[in-house]
Parts: C-alpha cells; structure tokens; sequence
C-alpha cells in the first residue's frame, strides 16, 4: 500500500471552518480538494482488485480522504461548493459499492477539471525547474526523518510510538505507481488517519516540491544513462509514476539499470544525485573525523554515536554504491561496525589508524562509484578526434606508399599493400573481439582488466602524443614514410611491402580499439551513444579527406594536424592514467591512500582524485611530457641539425665521399653524424629512384606521347 493507513479520522484543515463563500481565494482550497480526491483514488485502487476488497484499511482510507475533501467543498463558493459536494457524494457511493478503480479515477478527474474551469485556475502548480534536490534533502533531514528514518525505511526514533507506523519510502515495488507530484500532495495536505502532518502552512510550495522530489528519489538507484528530450521536462515528469517513466525509456522499471535510467530522469535538472552525493560524502567524512577525534580523548561512548551517525548519513547513498559494487558497500559496512564497537572498547591508536585509513580509501572508492560520468559532449569529442587522427594517420601513411610506388615506376605492386591493408583491418577487428572478450570471461576481475587496459592506453597515448610532436616538421614526416617504404620496395618482396603496409595500419587499429575500450569504460554505459557518434561522424570525415586526397590532390597542413591532436591525446592519457589507478583502486589491487590536502584538487571529469597513487601517476605523466617538449623543441634540433634538410649539401657529401667515415665523424661529432649521413645517403638514393622514374616518363612521351600521358609510371 502507498501509505499505510488507520482507521481513524484526523481532519488536518487548510483555514479555520466557515459559513460556505466565506473565502477571498478559492484556489487554494479547490486544488487542496481536488489532491485529497485523486489520494482517494490512489488508496482505493490499491484496496480494490477485480471488484473485491483486498485491503480493507485502504478503502477505508479513501473514505476519509473524501469526507475531507468534502469538507473542503464547503469553503467553496455557495454555487461552486454545492455542484463539488454533488461530485464527491457521487465518489463515496462508488466506493460503497465498490466499483471498478477506473471509475473511481475517471469521476476524480472529472470533478478536478470541472473545479478549473469554474474557478478558472490551474489545479497542479508544477515548477518549471526541476527541484532542489540538496534543499530536499537538508528539509527531509530536519522534519522527516525522526518518523520515516534517514534513508525512508520507516524506522526513525519515533516511529516505535506511531500506529500506524509511517510509510516504507524506500520500498520502491509499493511505489512504483507513485509521482513526485502525488508526494507533493502528501506533503502539503498530509495523510489522514495517520500521523503525517500537513506541511501547507508550515513551507512554502518550493521546499515542498523539494523534498517531494528527495522523498520519490529514495527508492532509486543512483542515476545511470542519458535522459532523452521527451523527458526532460520537470513539468511533464512529475506526473509521471515510476512505472510511467520507465515505458517511456523502454526499459523494465524492476531491475538496477532500470531503475538507474528511472532515477536520472527523476534528477535531470537539480542539484541531482552527483553533487547530492558528494554533499553526503563530505558530511560523512567530518562526522568521522568528530569520531575520531573523541575516542581519541578517551570518549569512547561518543566517539560510537558519533560513528553511528555517519553510518546512518552513509546510508542515502548506501544502496547506489551497492548497485554498482556490492563488495564495497559490505566492506564499508563492516568497517563503520568495527568502529562503533572499537571506539566503545578503547580501541588503541593505531587500531583507529587502521579503522580510519580504510574508512577513508573505501568511502573515496564509492564516491567514484557514484560521480557522474562524462558528459555526452565530452565522449563524442574524444571518439571523433580518437578516429580521425587514427584514421588520418592510416590513410597518410598508406597513400604515401601508393604515391612512393607510382613515382619509382612500382605500381604493379599496389597489390601487396592492399593484402596487408586488408590483412591489418581484420587483424585489428580480432584484437577488438579478444580484448572484450577477455572482460567478458573475468567478471571477478573485471576492475583489474579494466584499469590495466586504462593504464596501457595510457602509455600508448603518451608515447603517441609525443610521437606526433616528433613528427611536426614535414621533412621529418617525410623522411618516416621513405624509410617505411624504401627497404620494401629494394628488396622486391611481396611479403615486404605487404608488412609495411600491415604494421603501418594494424598500429593504428590496435591503438584504435584501446583507446576506444578504455573510452567505454571510462564513460560506463552512458557513452554508447555518444562514442558511436563520433565514430560515425569520424567515418564521414575520413571518407571526405580520402576522396579529396586522391581525387583533387589536397595536401594535409601536418603541423597544426600533429601539434593539435598530439596535445588532445596527451590530454586523453593524463586522463586515463587517474581513471585507470582508480578502477585497480576499486578492485583492490592496489591501495587507496586518501591525501586530506589534495580533496581541493577532485575533478572526476579529468581522473584527478585526492589519492597519493592516482596523484603520483599523474604527475609522472607531467614530468615526462614536459622532458619531452625539452628534447623535441630543444635538445634534439641542435644535436641533429642534419634532419632539416632532406638531401645533404654537395660540400658535405663531397667531404664525406672523400674523407670516410672518420672524417665525417670529426666534422659532424661522432657515430651520431655518421648514422644521419647514411640516413642521407638513403634520401637521397630514393629521390633519385624518383628521378630515374620521371626520366623514363619523359623517354616514354618522346617515343609515343599518347603512350607516355597514358601511363606516366612507365
């Protein structure tokens, strides 16, 4: 049942009794009406099944929720009052015989929409916005929780002495047909036959909106997934029962996910349950550290009350933890116990040390838990950039040798790049379907998989990043490609070429399906949709700049493409690298050690958190990119100036023909002069395979000219 009712009748008015037309605003009075009617139709509906009473107390209860709404009516004005009282006259002789529920909701609403427009009003005052959810909360706490007991289980310090007892708000089977309006309702008239006051006079209509909405919330799940259009409106939503909502997302209202999709429409537009969370979590953490503090002193008794209050402000966000990671919430729960009964024993300093140092690395872990993924926007930037870069970098590399081969008269063997190409695609797709399936099969270590493949992603996008900056000067791109290819080609191997080709490609595709796991898993079950659109979009674009590359001859500007992307994917690392530390954290693999100073520095979004491992994993990462810049913008440009030009000056080349090695060696510095100068010599040797072949194109034209613009290879 929604409230369980008694049997006696407590009339809880609205403005002392009067003649009828005795009022200068009905409105007021017909929307307190015309609430009481539709609770009527609430409890009846529970109370009646298929034309037979199954919860007398029920009926009983819409019984009294009529006689006050027609003592309502009365305060009506006189023409008004008597056309109402009619109505709901109508509505008790229904109930005696008891009717069909639909009946009883049909002739409510009705006698609801005869009283608008009558009166001319609007019967259900909805706010535009959503809610507060933490002023709900804060209010739930102060006026609500000695009956209905902190987390709404009908257990609070005063419920012992209440008959009936008060409601189980966190019993989400027997509320599933409820609304946060129909607990706006509850709030502002109260239940009759029961102890629920009414608070119509005692707050105003927005903080009753606001712990309506904290109270409609406590049966649910931590919120999961994305919110469509349609039900983003608070306006539509608050009519709309648990049930209502989830056959609008198209998803069974009965399981966590669920009720998780349930609860995020519930708290789109608040302060919703992220930032409510983290308000818990923070009045947790200075309980605890009250907690402490007295069984420090020696006030053992105190120290376990006060460790008994966290538990209990622990408890509103217990069972969003627990959907998510059962292991946790049971160890935090022994560890709250195993404080109340220490602090009470005389626990010794470093028993409390060790208490409070797990405390502290469990809570930070269910925190993450909780924290809000990131946002839509977010993970369809990073899947659009992740592959086009990826895509790009493929598509450069693989034209180039295409263009390699056509200038030194090779095109017959574009073949052999197609096979490795082709072998490198399906090679990546095995790679995809291995890796998720190696999650799949190790759900007990499904945390350790998961952060593991953060952290490697991590490494292969820093080492990407700085890869990319490396390459920033098209000389340097050039001379890549060359030395890809040039080896390839010589050696006259088919098999050559074609892994050329593979390892070109298959880099990419194995980086690709890394990144975009690591991707998945960071943003949890709410970046399918936005992941798969930058994927889509990423396609589109790559399939342009194909197109436009082989059929028009656009040239890509390299600088700013490996300058913008390289920093992105080092931004991607550097989140990576805190997510990844976190999800081993969560798996227990490796400790949580919480740094109080560094709870300033929590930015979920960028996987920075107030933990020692996740911090020093970070700030790895800064070191090293910032070495990095040093050598490449720095260091390596004066140590091998040689690299800026692609073919060496005849001078040099005339000294090092005829002088050797030493001679080069003392001209340019050592073995590192003789390695660029071979690196020279092999530019060299292929610009002029280009030569040879442009002169064959020539020779070709002179003998037929028809003939040689055919086939200019040749």
């Amino acid at each position: 049942m929604l409230f369980i009712g008694a049997v006696a009748s407590i009339i809880v008015a609205v403005a002392a009794p009067g003649a009828p037309g005795q009022t200068d605003d009905p409105a007021p009075i017909a929307r307190r009406l015309a609430a009481t009617a539709q609770l009527a139709a609430q409890e009846y509906r529970v109370g009646v099944v298929d034309g037979r009473v199954t919860a007398p107390n029920e009926v009983q209860e819409a019984r009294l929720f009529l006689a006050e709404a027609r003592r309502s009516a009365g305060l009506l004005p006189l023409e008004t009052a008597r056309a109402a009282t009619e109505q709901i006259d109508g509505l008790l002789r229904l109930v005696s015989a008891t009717a069909a529920p639909d009946s009883l909701d049909a002739r409510v609403r009705t006698l609801s929409a005869t009283l608008a427009r009558q009166l001319n009003i609007t019967m259900d005052e909805i706010p535009a916005g959503a809610p507060a959810y933490a002023r709900g909360a804060a209010i739930y706490q102060a006026d609500c929780a000695s009956c209905h007991g902190n987390v709404g289980r009908g257990d609070g310090p005063a419920a012992r002495s209440l008959s009936p007892p008060p409601a189980n708000l966190a019993d989400a089977v027997a509320l599933r047909d409820a609304s946060p309006l129909d607990f706006y309702h509850r709030v502002t008239i109260g239940v009759v036959g029961t102890s629920m006051p009414a608070f119509e006079t005692r707050l105003s209509a927005e903080d009753r909106w606001a712990v309506a909405l904290y109270a409609s919330m406590l049966r649910l799940p931590a919120p999961e997934g994305d919110v469509p259009p349609s039900l983003r409106a608070f306006a539509t939503t608050a009519r709309l029962s648990d049930s209502a909502v989830a056959d609008a997302l198209g998803v069974p209202a009965g399981d966590a996910r669920g009720a998780g999709r349930v609860a995020a429409v519930r708290s789109f537009g608040s302060d919703s349950s992220a930032g409510s969370a983290s308000l818990v979590f923070t009045l947790v953490r200075a309980q605890l550290d009250s907690a402490f503090t007295m069984a420090r002193d020696g006030r053992g008794d105190a120290a376990s009350a006060k460790a008994f209050d966290a538990y209990m402000t622990f408890e509103q966000v217990e069972r969003g933890v627990r959907a998510k990671n059962d292991g946790l919430a049971g160890r935090l729960e022994s560890e709250f116990a195993s404080l109340r009964s220490r602090a009470a024993g005389g626990a010794t300093p470093a028993e409390l040390a060790a208490i409070r140092s797990g405390l502290a690395g469990d809570l930070e872990n269910a925190e993450r838990e909780l924290a809000a993924p990131p946002s839509p926007l977010n993970l369809f930037t990073n899947s659009f950039v992740l592959l086009v870069r990826e895509g790009l970098e493929a598509i450069l590399i693989v034209g180039a040798l295409m263009t390699f081969l056509m200038k030194t008269g090779a095109s017959h063997r574009k073949r052999d790049i197609h096979v490795g190409v082709g072998a490198a695609v399906a090679a990546s797709l095995l790679t995809a379907v291995l890796l998720e399936t190696l999650i799949q099969v190790t759900p007990a270590k499904r945390e350790a998989v998961e952060g593991a493949t953060m952290l490697l992603a991590t490494i292969v996008l820093f080492y990407v990043s700085y890869w990319l900056l490396s390459k920033m000067e098209v000389a340097k791109w050039t001379q890549f490609v060359k030395s890809r290819v040039n080896d390839a080609v010589t050696s006259g191997s088919a098999l050559a070429l074609a892994s050329a080709a593979f390892l070109a490609v298959y880099r990419e595709g194995f980086e690709t399906v890394l990144f975009y796991k690591a991707l998945f898993v960071s943003g949890g079950s709410a970046s399918v949709i936005p992941v798969f659109a930058g994927i889509a979009c990423g396609t589109v674009v790559l399939v342009a700049v194909y197109v436009a590359i082989n059929r028009f001859g656009v040239k890509l500007p390299l600088k700013p493409f490996f300058a913008f992307t390289g920093a992105f994917l080092y931004y991607m690392a550097f989140v990576f690298a805190g997510k990844g530390v976190a999800e081993l954290q969560e798996g227990g693999l490796i400790p949580t050690t919480v740094l109080p100073w560094a709870e300033s520095l929590r930015t979920p979004s960028l996987g920075i958190y107030a933990t020692a491992e996740s911090l020093a994993a970070q700030g790895i990462l800064v070191a090293l990119f910032l070495v990095a810049l040093v050598w490449t913008f720095l260091i390596a440009p004066r140590r091998l100036k040689v690299t800026r030009v692609m073919v060496p000056e005849p001078a040099a080349l005339a000294e090092s023909a005829g002088a050797g090695p030493t001679v080069a060696q003392a001209a340019g510095g050592g073995p590192v002069a003789s390695v660029e100068l071979a690196r020279s010599l092999e530019r060299m040797e292929a610009d002029l395979a280009e030569l040879r072949a442009e002169v064959e194109r020539m020779r070709g034209y002179v003998a037929d000219p028809r003939r040689g613009s055919a086939r200019p290879g040749r």
